[in-house]
């Protein structure tokens, strides 16, 4: 079933290849690697979008793609129906207001030799128009107030935090021109476990507060489903399955989504003794040289000769709808639904 929301942003069949070169004083392209292979994703307004997955399967290539740190080779990327990937200069500027990023490592994203009040106010000075220099300190005040930080810290510099501190400080730098978008890439991954959590509810709350809408990149599933809407799953540069948080947790439909929530830690250990653990065979492969077909089906136990001849649309498979299941959601496997009989490996 569609969604009858308007998106506020809207990623469609977004392409980035990496092109792979030989040569010294001749340059010559002998290939690409293909990093985001057609991904297309709706998020809307005040909802989280979590896009989970192995490392190098294109999550935080889908996050400088959004923020135009990088060019898609194609596609298009809409904000409030306008595509913004081909805006630059001031079209660009006026966007980024609105659409802002929080970085996975706290320790390298703060520059060391700014104070937390340089920092948090830095956006100020490309925008002025959202605080006038005379208010610009008592509003970063504010915003460490907002994020759980002590106002006096504001002459501090960013080696006298901890890891979680930090973190807040770039979330306060990311609230600093009052975006409608956040997209975090991986933000808690190099946090403590307890710290996480704080962090977690903070978004959350702050999300309430000022109607955001996040886009959540993350490797760690736990985290994701405690904060996303909906999640997508993405292997190899594109998107295999999407839905809710409940349909991609409870009903997962494609053979890689099985296999990485079957790896999730369980607290309960009998439940985890009789949970069935889904081994994944071979490596993944190289995006350069990405498998025909599709792209999963040399690590996939479900592999029949139709996988190698004919790449599986991201769509709500047929026998799912017709029997009208929980698991009708989009998936990109031609057997979709299938939970394996043995482990795989």
């Amino acid at each position: 079933m569609s969604d009858p929301r308007e998106p506020i942003l809207e990623v469609r069949d977004l392409v980035k290849h990496f092109p792979l070169t030989q040569g010294i004083l001749f340059r010559r392209q002998i290939g690409a690697v293909k990093a985001v292979d057609g991904v297309s994703l709706r998020l809307y307004p005040g909802e989280t979008l979590g896009v989970v997955g192995e490392s190098g399967c294109g999550k935080s290539t889908v996050a400088k793609l959004l923020m135009n740190l990088e060019r898609p080779t194609s596609g298009a990327i809409m904000y409030k129906g306008e595509d913004i990937s081909k805006l630059s200069g001031r079209a660009l500027r006026a966007v980024r207001r609105n659409i802002q990023m929080v970085f996975q490592d706290p320790y390298t994203s703060l520059n060391p030799r700014m104070t937390v009040g340089d920092i948090i106010g830095e956006p100020f000075l490309i925008h002025p128009e959202v605080a006038p220099k005379g208010e610009r300190r008592k509003r970063v005040r504010e915003l460490l107030d907002v994020v759980g930080l002590n106002p006096e810290y504001i002459n501090r510099y960013p080696h006298q935090f901890s890891g979680g501190q930090r973190q807040r400080i770039g979330i306060a730098r990311g609230l600093a021109l009052n975006p409608e978008i956040i997209v975090a890439d991986e933000p808690v991954s190099a946090l403590d476990v307890s710290v996480q959590a704080q962090v977690i509810n903070l978004m959350e709350r702050l999300q309430n507060e000022f109607n955001l809408s996040y886009m959540f990149i993350a490797h760690d599933l736990s985290i994701v489903r405690h904060i996303s809407d909906r999640v997508g799953v993405m292997y190899l540069g594109r998107v295999v399955e999407i839905g809710t948080e409940e349909e991609i947790y409870r009903y997962p439909t494609h053979p890689y989504t099985q296999a990485l929530l079957s790896a999730v830690p369980v607290p309960d250990p009998v439940a985890s003794e009789r949970r069935e653990r889904i081994i994944l065979a071979g490596d993944v492969p190289s995006p350069a040289n990405p498998p025909s077909g599709c792209h999963f089906r040399t690590r996939c136990w479900k592999a029949q000769p139709l996988c190698a001849e004919v790449d599986p649309e991201l769509v709500v498979p047929g026998h799912l709808r017709e029997a009208g299941l929980p698991v009708a959601h989009p998936s990109a496997c031609h057997f979709a639904g299938q939970k394996p009989e043995v482990t795989a490996g």
